[in-house]
């Protein structure tokens, strides 16, 4: 991963070097041709003036002066200099053989153009030196009469060569830039690979077993420490589940055998009773029957119990007050048989949040709890309020529990000292749904004797 990440960062600056350098190269062409445009119309000018008394009379030795001058200028480094009469007839040229004294330059476009009085500039390409011109000419006054023309020309291959120069250095440069960026690639992509290397150690040692790996979230990129952390909870969520599923076994394993080592020694002794006294089997077949039933009905808790541990159900928006209504309406004639009066009041509908099928569960629970410990003539009240976190109460008239026995109300298993018929799953039950569905639950002693479990959702 390190060298396709640096190799990535070098292509990136590689193609944004060359997307800036090409047009920079085109601007730095252009500078430079303006720049010896500019340059060579000065000398135009400076060497029409020199020239104007010479075309004039065109004596042989003022000739001769501007001849010199144009030598000079030509080998101080200037362009190629040619300076013709009113007839386009070159009097003046900077050749060393001055083989092109006496040529008609009449038809050259920008000779014609001089002599007609405009300034004239370019470049173009020349059929008799087989390359490309850039040329400047001007008219060479006296007065307002124009007495000739002055043309400089310079090979457009030295502007070429003049940028190539400048773009050696931006080369150098961007070369340097390249390495640059590649050693930040090689380090950056070493830190990235690094911690990734860390969290890849934490994830085998957590897959190997050890469930107390955990990934440092407090350094790194961003993105790091949000996968960290990601990964934090993915693994607190994994030894929580774990360290429930061993508790459930535990329980289960422990809640089971005391009924089973009942049924068989009540199968045994029934056996033991069938050739003797058959009322006496009967009897004990009869006690078996309730052990399977009273077995039935804990592991169909341990099953409930178990999908509202694990329960990753996304929370949905319900209406509290149209289940709980609609639940009482459930549990009244069991409750009317033991002459026990169920009402309820609040809001006919609340939205709240919660795991699907989660509030009728919690509610059911509750209530089957309550009538357990009600005697004829209690009262149980189911109450729903609304507010910033809506809430659902059920106060029933029984006899209530101590501070310890609130402590332990819903662990698993735990039945107090009552002797009601249970499993000691119900509240369990209500505590994992509540936990899933992101609400609360609470159990309270009331005045002079009873109990409130108190259920806080958050609005929808």
């Amino acid at each position: 991963m390190r060298w396709r990440f640096m190799g990535m960062v070098m292509v990136i600056t590689a193609l944004v070097l060359i997307v800036q350098t090409v047009p920079l190269a085109q601007y730095l062409r252009t500078v430079e041709l303006d720049r010896l445009v500019t340059g060579l119309e000065r000398d135009a000018f400076v060497l029409a003036g020199r020239a104007e008394e010479a075309l004039e009379s065109l004596d042989a030795a003022e000739l001769a002066a501007v001849s010199d001058a144009a030598l000079e200028y030509r080998a101080a480094g200037g362009g190629r200099v040619v300076i013709v009469d009113t007839n386009g007839i070159a009097q003046v040229t900077s050749d060393d053989d001055q083989s092109a004294v006496g040529g008609d330059y009449s038809s050259r476009p920008e000779i014609e153009q001089a002599l007609s009085g405009t300034i004239s500039s370019g470049s173009r390409f020349s059929t008799t030196l087989g390359e490309e011109l850039v040329y400047v000419a001007v008219p060479v006054l006296s007065g307002q009469d124009i007495i000739g023309a002055v043309r400089l020309t310079y090979s457009e291959a030295v502007v070429d060569e003049e940028v190539g120069e400048r773009l050696q250095v931006i080369e150098i440069v961007a070369l340097l830039t390249l390495i640059m960026a590649g050693i930040a690639g090689i380090v950056f992509s070493g830190t990235v690979t690094r911690r990734l290397s860390v969290l890849t150690a934490t994830t085998e040692r957590l897959a190997a077993g050890d469930l107390s790996a955990r990934a440092e979230p407090k350094a790194g990129a961003p993105e790091l420490v949000r996968l960290a952390r990601s990964f934090n909870r993915m693994a607190d969520r994994l030894s929580g589940l774990i360290d429930e599923q061993r508790a459930f076994a535990a329980d289960a394993s422990h809640q089971l055998r005391t009924p089973l080592t009942a049924l068989r020694l009540k199968l045994e002794r029934a056996r033991d009773l069938i050739e003797s006294d058959p009322p006496g089997a009967a009897a004990r077949l009869a006690a078996a029957e309730l052990e399977a039933d009273r077995l039935v009905t804990i592991v169909e808790g341990l099953l409930a119990l178990g999908r509202a541990g694990a329960s990753v159900s996304p929370v949905v928006t319900v209406d509290l007050g149209a289940i709980a209504r609609e639940r009482v309406e459930q549990w009244e004639p069991l409750a009317a048989e033991g002459g026990v009066d169920l009402t309820i009041a609040g809001p006919t509908s609340v939205s709240v949040l919660a795991v699907p099928t989660g509030v009728d569960q919690m509610i059911d629970n509750i209530i089957d709890n309550a009538l357990a410990v009600s005697r004829e003539g209690d009262q149980i009240r189911v109450i729903i309020s609304a507010g910033d976190r809506p809430t659902l109460a059920v106060l029933d008239d029984g006899p209530g529990m101590s501070d310890d026995e609130l402590a332990r109300a819903f662990d698993r298993f735990w039945r107090g000292g009552t002797t009601t018929p249970g499993t000691g799953l119900g509240l369990a039950i209500v505590a994992e749904l509540a936990r899933a569905s992101g609400a609360e639950v609470k159990l309270a002693r009331r005045e002079p004797h009873g109990l409130a479990a108190t259920l806080t959702f958050d609005p929808a």
